[in-house]
């Protein structure tokens, strides 16, 4: 009688539809994350202490009555307001400005070389910050100003290997598998460097192993203020070129008769990954596959522009360090473990999916 057919009521939804519905839920953990984050710690705080510490502010904490009604000392409730204010926030700050800087240099490097498994950690860029700072340490270059000098060391080992990659892929006629066997061999060359510098030193083995395991537990609100400036500074830049990433997926002949200076952007783009990098290895040590992760997430909600991919993927690598964070001081309390291990526990398998699928892609085209 003119009504809709029985079939079309279990059609699925429209792309669009499906897309900012996912949007919308990542969201929601997004912000769920980020108001259960600082209940989590390998000291237990009542929840309602947490917050009412969180309410109010950093400021001293002048009796009891601070912690929300528990049933403590003074004294114990201001360790409870150390413990939230000068160690839980900055950790999760920290976290969540390193993750973002890695997932805007994933997004970034995956779109310059056309490349689905570009990542900072699996390209080198992240093994040769880490070479760099490590010698401020082994070698005891300036560690009176170890704030100041420990970006600057691990960003110019990370430069060498950001350097090594443009050459490599800035024709566009290299091969993803040949990209990344690149970055193997510049990562298992840096850590022979590494190794080397330890046995000169073995001192500084101590110290380097911050680098080598990654972390926040040496977070502080200077640290956090750093991290913050460069992930709005080269993420800002970043997104702005969003527009010659989209182009450069056509091609470089493409991209330089639309008015894209191919060669000006792509080292541009390269030397800023590999300052936000850099910086975030600097102060939380190797973290892998979040760089990885991040943009296919994006991609799969957002689609492929990069003026939304990389900005998004920035606020998903935040969002991913973050968890895997909270996941590395809840899998075996007291303990906190290196945070390199929850995220390799995900991107590991995560990369594998990727290429094989790649793999199957390219046998399925013969």
């Amino acid at each position: 009688m003119g009504g809709v057919p029985a079939g079309a009521a279990a059609s699925p939804p429209p792309r669009s539809v499906r897309r900012r519905r996912a949007a919308l839920l990542l969201l929601a953990a997004g912000v769920l994350l980020v108001v259960l984050s600082p209940l989590v710690g390998p000291v237990a705080i009542p929840a309602g202490t947490v917050y009412a510490l969180l309410a109010h502010g950093p400021g001293a904490v002048g009796s009891a009555s601070t912690c929300g009604g528990a049933a403590v000392s003074a004294g114990q409730c201001r360790i409870w307001a150390e413990i939230v204010w000068q160690t839980r926030l900055p950790a999760m700050i920290l976290a969540l400005c390193a993750g973002a800087i890695l997932g805007l240099s994933g997004a970034t490097l995956q779109g310059v070389f056309r490349n689905p498994l570009a990542d900072p950690y699996l390209l080198g860029l992240s093994s040769g910050a880490a070479m760099g700072a490590a010698i401020l340490f082994v070698f005891n270059v300036g560690i009176s100003e170890a704030g100041v000098l420990l970006p600057a060391f691990a960003f110019l080992g990370g430069l060498i290997p950001g350097l090594v990659i443009f050459v490599a892929g800035r024709t566009g006629r290299r091969s993803p598998e040949t990209l990344l066997l690149t970055g193997v061999a510049l990562s298992a060359l840096f850590s022979s460097f590494l190794a080397t510098f330890l046995i000169y030193n073995p001192l500084g083995d101590l110290q380097v192993s911050f680098w080598l395991l990654g972390g926040m537990s040496d977070a502080s609100w200077l640290r956090d203020a750093i991290v913050f400036g460069v992930v709005l500074s080269v993420g800002a830049v970043l997104s702005v070129l969003g527009r010659e990433l989209n182009l450069l997926q056509l091609g470089e002949d493409v991209a330089q008769s639309m008015g894209v200076p191919v060669q000006r952007v792509t080292l541009v783009l390269v030397l800023l990954t590999t300052v936000g990098t850099a910086t975030a290895v600097a102060f939380t040590g190797v973290i892998g596959f979040v760089g990885l992760v991040s943009p296919h997430i994006v991609r799969r909600i957002v689609g492929p522009d990069y003026r939304r991919v990389v900005p998004l993927a920035g606020l998903v690598g935040g969002g991913f360090l973050l968890l895997a964070w909270d996941a590395a001081q809840s899998i075996l309390p007291p303990l906190v473990l290196p945070v390199g291990i929850p995220t390799s526990f995900v991107g590991a398998p995560f990369f594998l999916y990727l290429l094989y699928r790649r793999r199957a892609t390219s046998m399925g085209a013969l």
